[in-house]
């Protein structure tokens, strides 16, 4: 599966081909991005036609009420969702919220029990991603928020590797080339996130954040990395090629492992990676082996 083929002969992403499911971007006028996937041509992963939602039309306010009700289903439980105000000053106004919507009308009952969807709006975002432009001089963006209707669902009613895609499709759309986010260490995200680039550990532990045991990470996109999600193979650029173990490991669930990870970092010892085969092969509790340049 290479970047440039398509996904659709995965049977568990026939999703993709419901002619009621299209890519979306919730975007004022001003944030649209001039050539969208210009960067990442080889990719042929979004040849749908993308819905576009205006966040500064009052007749929009429909398709936001259904993103944050999405958002807070899946992120309340943790104390983690996003005030109203931080959706709209932060994130809409200087950035842009991507994913996948379904026609409504076209529902599955499993995901319109969840998420108490009525008709009224034609379509119901399934997942959200929000990206947010920086003052890097490099040109980075972060990854501020990532969620799905799959959180909620049932195994069986899942849309399989909508998460993914809908990052995927996000940094895309943007022709993102350096990106940076925040995670939990022992959250399921770790795999996903680590697998658009090579993984470097920006902080290891983050006392500035409402949750210490936070890493920060950053990477430089790769698209011909991301079918590794999917294969499970490492299908990562030779990493092993050009990184080799920094002589000590992390152990995700040890505030001690983490501070002295970040004291490493701090001193500017690094930079320091981790590699995406391996935290998808591991228990999101198991010591990860990090590692740096050759």
């Amino acid at each position: 599966m290479a970047a440039g083929s398509s996904l659709f002969a995965n049977d568990r992403l026939k999703w993709m081909r419901d002619e009621n499911v299209r890519p979306y971007v919730f975007v004022r006028d001003e944030n649209r991005i001039p050539q969208p996937g210009q960067h990442h041509a080889k990719l042929d992963w979004f040849p749908h036609e993308v819905l576009y939602k205006n966040p500064l039309k009052m007749d929009e306010v429909g398709f936001a009420d259904r993103i944050l009700s999405l958002e807070t289903k899946a992120f309340g439980p943790s104390g983690m969702a996003m005030p109203r105000w931080v959706f709209y000053d932060c994130a809409i106004v200087p950035g842009f919220v991507a994913g996948f919507a379904h026609r409504t009308s076209a529902l599955p009952a499993s995901v319109r029990n969840v998420l108490g969807v009525e008709d009224g709006d034609e379509w119901t975002p399934l997942s959200l991603f929000i990206i947010i432009p920086t003052m890097s001089r490099d040109g980075e963006w972060v990854a501020h928020n990532l969620c799905s209707v799959n959180s909620l669902l049932a195994k069986e009613d899942q849309f399989y590797g909508i998460g993914f895609l809908s990052k995927s499709f996000g940094l895309w759309y943007a022709n993102v080339k350096t990106c940076c986010g925040m995670t939990q260490w022992t959250s399921p995200s770790v795999r996903l996130h680590s697998h658009y680039g090579d993984f470097e550990i920006l902080t290891a532990y983050t006392p500035v954040h409402s949750y210490s045991r936070t890493l920060t990470y950053r990477v430089k996109v790769d698209v011909g990395m991301w079918p590794a999600f999917f294969t499970k193979k490492a299908e990562d650029g030779d990493f092993l090629n050009r990184y080799v173990p920094a002589g000590f490991d992390v152990d995700p669930t040890d505030e001690k492992s983490l501070i002295s990870f970040q004291r490493r970092l701090e001193r500017r010892e690094g930079p320091y990676f981790l590699h995406g085969t391996e935290t998808i092969s591991k228990a999101l509790t198991d010591r990860l082996t990090v590692f740096k340049k050759k």
